[in-house]
């Protein structure tokens, strides 16, 4: 079977009869199995049930009642509830444990139907920038081996890259989707905070958690946007905007935009040759095209990273208490007191990189640092709000390259955190004040190594920012 990697490529064929959704499920499902025990993805992958699935919808179309994703094959992280089914954050502290109830995200989907064809590896509890932090293992990048797909959606973009599902639902809490997204030369497409509902996402930073997609094209992207995004009764935080026709609004004339980005980023040491080449090269073909691109400073581009770990330790330290060892989940066999179970069952559950941040984020909770550090950080983050805004109101993106360098090698900066978290640099901002933005392919290095291309929009303009991040892949 001809390997179909865009769902509105596919969409077209399977409801003008050239294929079926078995045929289709059965074609990934090989994909799967040919290259899941050298690439690590899939921790669980849905076989009988997704085959199941794809009858029953395949029954639907012959009656002209299945819904916009009929016969869409998604992977979802491993971070996203689905009842019924293994939901462990790639971490041993809830190894064994299922999901009473479906995240609303993937609800949705669902009701449309999608198929889901499997739970995929990640960063524990979406801690991370290359799938290394995994109890299950490191996923590898399909473009090469000995590299990392990014993190913390890892294992989400290399089945997009890899072929083994349409699309992959993951999560963005300071780039988790949009630069794994980059280093695997897919779509990441991270909304505005509070676009799609967070009910049945596992919490790292509540205030800076997205759930987004990862395809292969923009018009994917759009459409699975426009299915999950909207009102939720079970979130509070959920915005009750209107959703646009996304993937309507990408077609007609197109528009001449006013795009800023940062000189201070560009001029960068630590930015990778190549990759500031490829992205100058992407601004001055905007430029033919007729957009106006200019570089503006931002002053408070240093205070990024700081303010946004500082603030998402916090949160993840507060978010992460519950994983105990009491109610489900890993329980430690040696405690011998209350306490004992406590700190046991959490110091054998939970791997490195979260332990370091759960004691950061304690750490800037205290009494003794509590002004110091998280009060002044949600401080600095009002200011870069408002900076952003600023340059807002006199550009409609702020384009950058999505990470400073292609994938690095596996054990690369493992024993070096604050070179891993430097990988988040231009990602952050977005998260930070919750506006939108997509990370987009923007050709590839020497080695061929995919290089990524990120455009930030504003508040709830998701439509504006892909119809231009549509533009943006065919310059």
């Amino acid at each position: 079977m001809e390997s179909i990697t865009s769902f509105t490529h596919f969409s077209k064929r399977i409801r003008n009869g050239e294929a079926s959704c078995i045929e289709n499920v059965n074609h990934f499902l090989n994909r799967i199995e040919e290259l899941n025990a050298t690439l690590n993805v899939f921790l669980e992958v849905y076989a009988d049930e997704a085959k199941a699935r794809a009858v029953e919808i395949d029954e639907k179309i012959s009656k002209g009642t299945a819904g916009k994703l009929a016969g869409m094959v998604i992977g979802i992280k491993d971070v996203l509830a689905y009842k019924d089914h293994g939901l462990q954050a790639a971490s041993k502290i809830l190894e064994g444990f299922k999901s009473q109830f479906t995240a609303t995200a993937i609800q949705r989907l669902l009701d449309e139907d999608a198929i889901i064809i499997g739970r995929q590896n990640c960063d524990e509890f979406a801690m991370g920038s290359g799938n290394e932090n995994s109890a299950y293992g490191v996923t590898r990048n399909f473009a090469d081996h000995s590299r990392v797909p990014g993190g913390s959606s890892g294992a989400s973009a290399v089945a997009v890259q890899a072929g083994m599902c349409h699309a992959s639902i993951g999560s963005d809490t300071g780039g988790s989707v949009r630069q794994p997204a980059a280093f695997c030369g897919v779509i990441g497409l991270k909304p505005t905070y509070g676009r799609i509902s967070r009910w049945g996402l596992a919490a790292y930073a509540s205030s800076f958690d997205c759930i987004g997609p990862i395809t292969n094209s923009v018009e994917d992207a759009a459409l699975l946007l426009e299915i999950m995004a909207g009102a939720d009764d079970f979130d509070s935080t959920v915005s009750t905007k209107e959703v646009d026709n996304y993937s309507e609004n990408l077609s007609g004339e197109p528009e001449k935009f006013r795009i800023g980005y940062f000189k201070e980023a560009l001029e960068s040491e630590g930015l990778n040759d190549e990759v500031k080449a490829k992205t100058f090269e992407k601004i001055e073909a905007l430029k033919v095209a007729g957009h106006t691109v200019e570089a503006v400073d931002f002053p408070l581009l240093k205070y990024l990273l700081p303010t946004y770990y500082i603030l998402t330790t916090a949160e993840a330290s507060s978010n992460l208490s519950r994983y105990d060892g009491v109610r489900y989940g890993h329980r430690t066999a040696n405690a011998e007191s209350l306490d004992d179970l406590y700190k046991k069952s959490r110091g054998e559950g939970f791997g490195s990189e979260v332990k370091r941040r759960i004691m950061l984020g304690t750490f800037v909770l205290s009494a003794d640092y509590y002004d110091a550090y998280y009060t002044k950080a949600q401080r600095v983050r009002q200011l870069i709000k408002n900076a952003t805004d600023e340059l807002l109101e006199n550009y409609d993106f702020i384009v950058s390259p999505t990470t400073p360098s292609t994938a690095f090698e596996i054990g690369n900066k493992s024993e070096d955190p604050i070179q891993a978290y430097l990988a988040d640099i231009f990602t952050v901002q977005a998260n930070v004040v919750g506006y939108p933005a997509i990370a987009v392919p923007n050709g590839t290095d020497k080695s061929g190594l995919p290089i990524g291309f990120q455009v930030l929009g504003r508040e709830f303009e998701e439509h504006k920012l892909l119809k231009f991040a549509k533009t943006a892949v065919e310059v």
